[in-house]
Order: structure tokens, then sequence, then C-alpha cells
């Protein structure tokens, strides 16, 4: 079906990407935001903020849930904020561009191009920051995905090697300063980590050098799977992570990262991750693992990951 412009979410103008399989509410009005995205007879997998949406033009950043891009590494100018009208276009056969010019201490402009696939729920989000400042900057682009409180984030482990054969790491996994490794909301297991948010916790967040090119949030009802590419010999920020991961309280955040780049005046950087979400029911406790690989399986063989 082709895009489709209407008030949603309490503001005049929202695009409606829609098919048989899902639809996904992008609101023009301010932004880049995805504020929704569900199977076509299901309920939104993002998490927003009721109290945040519909409104424009507050002073300071907003931030009303949804799917919203950054710029890395995080400083005071990532949280510019996204208050203002986007200059959008209508991509066919089922997309849209959408364009926030630069903001506060900021002088990237973000940009989002999202497209619904025709015969399923797969959607391919293009991030870019361009520098329209005339001072050269460094950046990557970062997009941030806030999920609905009662699921968990599973994130693949790499196969286990074996000492004496192999003789190098193969992972790299970054704690922030807030982050108790004790915490029981993370479980660090052969096959998966996963991160399971709880009411009244403080922050907590890993990042990785992640090269298994998916993450996954299972709600009792919904699967949701975000695909996103590492580059060998890219330089990454916080200390290499394409991946993050965050939590405090019942808020959770998937989050992807470009290679850093040194932008000239009119440079860009860029990446790309695709969404796709499935029924989740009859899936098992995450705890065991061998059950939980071999339910995964058959979603991520449809969407080419295995």
């Amino acid at each position: 079906m082709p895009t489709k412009i209407l008030p949603a979410l309490g503001w005049d103008k929202c695009a409606q990407l829609a098919n048989n399989h899902a639809e996904l509410l992008v609101t023009l009005d301010v932004g880049p935001r995805i504020l929704s995205y569900r199977l076509a007879k299901g309920e939104n997998v993002l998490r927003t903020f009721p109290d945040q949406l519909g409104k424009s033009g507050e002073p300071g950043f907003q931030v009303r849930g949804g799917h919203r891009l950054w710029s890395a590494p995080e400083n005071d100018r990532t949280t510019a904020p996204d208050n203002v009208p986007t200059v959008s276009e209508i991509v066919e056969p089922s997309g849209v561009r959408i364009e926030t010019p630069p903001s506060g201490s900021s002088r990237l402009r973000r940009e989002m191009t999202i497209s619904l696939a025709a015969d399923s729920s797969a959607v391919m989000i293009h991030h870019r920051l361009t520098n329209a400042g005339d001072q050269v900057e460094t950046a990557a682009s970062w997009g941030l995905t806030i999920m609905q409180p009662g699921g968990v984030a599973i994130i693949p482990q790499p196969p286990l090697g074996e000492h004496g054969r192999e003789y190098l790491p193969n992972r790299v996994i970054v704690p922030w300063t807030y982050t108790d490794l004790s915490d029981d909301r993370w479980r660090i297991g052969r096959r998966f980590i996963t991160l399971t948010p709880k009411p009244g916790r403080t922050s907590t967040k890993l990042g990785l050098s992640h090269r298994e090119r998916w993450a996954a949030y299972l709600l009792p009802n919904a699967l949701f799977i975000k695909t996103f590419d590492y580059e060998d010999g890219m330089t990454y920020p916080d200390l290499g992570c394409n991946f993050e991961a965050f939590a405090k309280d019942d808020f959770i955040e998937l989050e992807t990262l470009s290679p850093l780049k040194q932008l000239m005046p009119g440079g860009s950087v860029a990446h790309t991750e695709t969404w796709h979400l499935f029924d989740g029911k009859g899936a098992p406790d995450t705890v065991d693992e061998a059950a939980l690989a071999q339910w995964l399986t058959p979603f991520l063989s449809t969407i080419g990951i295995l």
C-alpha cells in the first residue's frame, strides 16, 4: 500500500507505512522519529511517552519514545532538540524520507529514509548525519530504539572456540562507568547475553563490537529483530561499539552505530538497520539457551541471518 499522510499520535501529520503484515507510523511534525511499529493485528512494540506526544517547539530535547537518530560519541551536542517540523518526501512504493535541520550547538543535519517491504514486516531504516557547518566534525550515526516494557533483550554470542586451537579473542564487551557486572538484569550465557529491565533499578549499559549481525527483543506476544552491519577495519565509537543496550527502571533501548568518520563541511556518515517483527507466542524461557536457539532458528533463517 502507498504511504499515507494522516493525523496520529496527537500530531497533524504522520506518515503511515502499511501492508498486510505490519504498520509503521512516523511523525513529520517533529523528529525524525518512528513512533509505532506493529504487526497488522498486533500492538505497538515501541514505547512512547503520552505526555510528550502531539507537542513541538520545546526548548530542550524530548525523549518521546520510539526510534530516533543521534550522533556519537555522546556529548552535549548529542541531545540537540528535534522538536521542529521535518522536511519530508514520500519514497515510493512504501516509504518516507525525513530530515531535520541542525539545532542547538550541533551543526549536524539528521536524516532517516524508511521503507516497508511489500510482502513482509521488514522495515529498512537508513540513518544519515551531514555536516551543515563550516568546521570539520567527527561523528558516527547512532540509531536508538526504545522498546515496550515487559520484554527481554537477546544478544547473540559468537561460537565458543577451543583453547590450543584458537589463540586470539573474538569479542569485545564494553561496560559503562555505571554498569555493575553483578547486576542480575544481565545474564551472560554460553550462546546469548540477555538484558531484562526491572522497575526501580538504576542505569546499566553494555556495548559490543558485534559481528553477529542481529539483536532481538522478545515480548509476550511479539519478537522484534533488528539486523545491522559491522565493518572490519573501521573505528567505532565507545571503544569499538557498533551495538549497545541500555536499561534504567523499565526503560530499555537497543542501539546501533556507524563507524566514526571525520566530516568535512557537507560530508556525511550513515548506517542502515533492518527491522523484522513476528508473533512471539510459544517462546521458551530465555534461560534455556538450547531451546531458545532452536526456537529462534526459523525466524533467523527467514530473514537471511542463518
